[in-house]
């Protein structure tokens, strides 16, 4: 009989970003119930930034740790860190911009709104660092949960509940997709242990069609949780109905915490499973659901015209393009596999958050969601529409922008992997979104509108521009950061290591 593990010391030392992140979560709490109804609730939004600030700097000094807690159940190493990273500064700058912009009319509770960011963040990275299968399950249902209650905070719209209401059960039902794919894994293998390679290999010759309802039955429900094609009705829906800054969250952290996910489930796949079929099979798999949501993504998003559904159905065409790296994991892996899907992942981070800053500010002035609010920006705003003009530039992946090279570096190793059919519907859907966003470009500098000006609060225009600044920087020096990334990650330690 195994003997009962417990943390120690040195575990929680190494979990020092967990705790004070949990801790500035339920201390934020307390004071939103006791701070009286009168105060503005922008502090709370501070002392949220602060803690995810001083947890992002504890994050950082662990890398280059490599750690395993309770069994590996937890574990501490460069892939956890680095993307733990992403989601923290994700989260910092959605609650930066949110600051001044969020009114009260959308967000009667906004003490709630700020807090709850944390427990979020929190499960995002659980997901990231887990090593084993409940584990990271229950980092799921944390960010889950949590994203739940913020989609139901646009109390006096009329689309907040239906918004929410599909949330929570397409949320749910992905769950317990996944949920049950990893109860026949457990029961193929006799472990939740993610080093499960081994297990897989002996359990094949008896157990070959359980592993594939398994594997097919998790795969559906990431591509629930991730809006890929065709499980990606829900997005447009719920990213109208729920407030700008959670819409953000939900485009950037959640869908990056699923892709943490899936990497850690599948990622030992190609080095363990000897079996060429089950792993032929996934590789289509994951590639047929990419290139279906870069095609339905980019065409549904060519006749919207409201802007929060439309960058929903980008972000469907960007997660199709974010997966291409995982499903060539099923293939001779290349060298560069991860730097690419984090470079774009970072990419998308800043200027997905950069153009919802935007959009807020022009919703707010004009009182209007679809691309007519941006009737004129040019006049009215000048360099809110030149910022405007290289986080859409950025999206549509031209040049010099974090984008281009984020789309470029996968379409490179989609070829290197010789799949060129992804690289040829990569290719084609992002000359066709060109289409998409060129309609916003359009509208702020060659059409009239009002004179009214557009005001972007302090934070958020801080926020706006230093997701551009990092748009460009990634545009103009991407080989530092692709160095930074191959040279802290490793698949021999973050993944085959024990």
């Amino acid at each position: 009989m195994d003997a009962f593990v417990t943390l120690t010391w040195e575990d929680v030392r190494h979990l020092a970003p967990e705790i004070v992140l949990s801790l500035f979560a339920v201390a934020l709490a307390v004071c939103d119930l006791f701070f009286p109804k009168r105060w503005n609730r922008n502090a709370i939004g501070w002392l949220a930034l602060a803690g995810v600030i001083i947890t992002g700097v504890l994050v950082a000094a662990r890398l280059g740790t490599v750690y395993s807690i309770m069994n590996g159940s937890y574990r501490i190493d460069d892939f956890g860190n680095i993307l733990s990273l992403v989601f923290l500064g994700a989260t910092a700058f959605i609650i930066l911009s949110s600051l001044g912009s969020v009114r009260s009319r959308e967000v009667p509770v906004k003490g709630e709104f700020y807090y709850l960011m944390l427990p979020a963040a929190l499960g995002a990275m659980v997901m990231a660092s887990s090593g084993e299968l409940i584990t990271l399950y229950i980092g799921l249902e944390l960010l889950g949960i949590t994203t739940y209650v913020l989609a139901a905070m646009r109390k006096r719209s009329s689309q907040s509940g239906e918004a929410a209401f599909k949330y929570l059960v397409t949320g749910s039902v992905a769950s317990a997709f996944i949920l049950y794919g990893m109860s026949f894994i457990y029961g193929i293998t006799g472990t939740t242990n993610l080093s499960l390679g081994s297990g897989i290999n002996m359990a094949l010759p008896d157990f070959k069609a359980l592993l594939y309802v398994a594997f097919f039955l998790m795969t559906a429900g990431f591509a629930v949780k991730l809006a890929l094609a065709p499980f990606h009705a829900w997005a447009a829906d719920v990213y109208q109905g729920t407030p700008t800054p959670v819409t953000s969250f939900l485009a950037v952290v959640s869908k990056g915490a699923a892709f943490a996910m899936l990497y850690r489930i599948y990622m030992n796949l190609p080095f363990f499973v000897i079996n060429e079929d089950v792993r032929g099979d996934l590789y289509t798999a994951l590639a047929v659901l990419a290139a279906a949501a870069m095609i339905v993504g980019t065409a549904g998003a060519l006749r919207e015209r409201n802007v929060k559904r439309l960058l929903a159905l980008s972000g469907v065409a960007n997660a199709g393009i974010l997966l291409i790296p995982l499903a060539l994991t099923m293939t001779p892996v290349h060298a560069s596999l991860f730097s690419e899907f984090v470079y774009y992942l970072i990419a998308y981070v800043f200027m997905n958050i950069g153009a919802f800053a935007v959009f807020t500010a022009v919703a707010a002035q004009s009182g209007d969601e679809t691309l007519e609010g941006f009737t004129g920006l040019y006049h009215r705003a000048p360099w809110t529409a030149a910022a405007m003009t290289v986080l859409i530039c950025s999206l549509a992946g031209l040049p010099i922008t974090g984008g281009f090279f984020g789309k470029l570096f996968i379409l490179f190793g989609s070829v290197q992997a010789e799949a060129y059919w992804l690289a040829a519907i990569l290719l084609v859907t992002t000359v066709v979104s060109y289409a998409v966003y060129f309609q916003f470009i359009r509208k702020m500098y060659m059409h009239g509108g009002s004179d009214a000006p557009v005001r972007i609060p302090g934070p958020a225009g801080v926020s706006v521009w230093l997701c551009v600044a990092a748009t460009l920087a990634l545009g103009f020096l991407p080989k530092p950061i692709l160095e930074w990334i191959d040279g802290t990650f490793s698949i021999a330690l973050d993944f085959l290591a024990r």
